[in-house]
């Protein structure tokens, strides 16, 4: 069974993204040369990607290449319409959870779950997601979009690991925690 794991930066007051969606403070936060903060071998272990699509969107918005064209992507949305093709992307639109689980039953590596908040919420609650992965940006942004909105049900996690990188980032790790 393919492990769902999110992997995502927040800042130290834990929003993902200014209210209006906005990653301004995270693309210009200044990466030493060299430094990817374990994101190759985190995307090295998965072949399929879970997003919302607004986080879809804030994609196609860079105006860049498809960045996952190795990957199988799956945009979960309540749109039916209008809904650009694009390359190994497929839109989820209805029974998400049901698609989820069938996704999980496939062979291959891990899913990353990309965000945002409210899928990422959808999938806690289902008891989908196996890591945790977050990348605490050390900015405080006072409003934005919440790493865990719609009040997450309770669950425990335990600590897998944890780098302190000399930019400040504080990678932590989590598992789920054995029941």
């Amino acid at each position: 069974m393919k492990k769902i794991k999110l992997y995502i930066a927040a800042s130290l007051d834990g929003y993902i993204a200014r209210p209006d969606g906005d990653l301004d403070w995270l693309l210009q936060y200044p990466a030493p040369a060299g430094a990817e903060y374990g994101y190759q071998e985190f995307i090295d272990s998965v072949d399929t990607i879970i997003m919302g699509n607004s986080t879809y969107q804030a994609i196609i918005e860079m105006g860049v290449d498809w960045p996952y064209k190795d990957k199988s992507t799956y945009v979960l949305t309540r749109y039916k319409n209008n809904l650009p093709p694009k390359e190994n992307v497929t839109y989820i639109t209805d029974d998400v959870v049901t698609a989820i689980r069938q996704l999980q039953q496939q062979e291959g590596k891990g899913m990353w779950l990309m965000g945002g908040g409210q899928v990422v919420t959808l999938l806690l609650n289902h008891d989908l997601v196996d890591e945790i992965q977050i990348a605490y940006i050390p900015v405080i942004l006072g409003d934005g979009i919440p790493l865990f909105p719609n009040k997450p049900k309770e669950s425990k996690w335990e600590l897998a690991g944890n780098t302190a990188y000399d930019s400040g980032i504080l990678k932590v790790d989590y598992k789920k925690a054995n029941r």
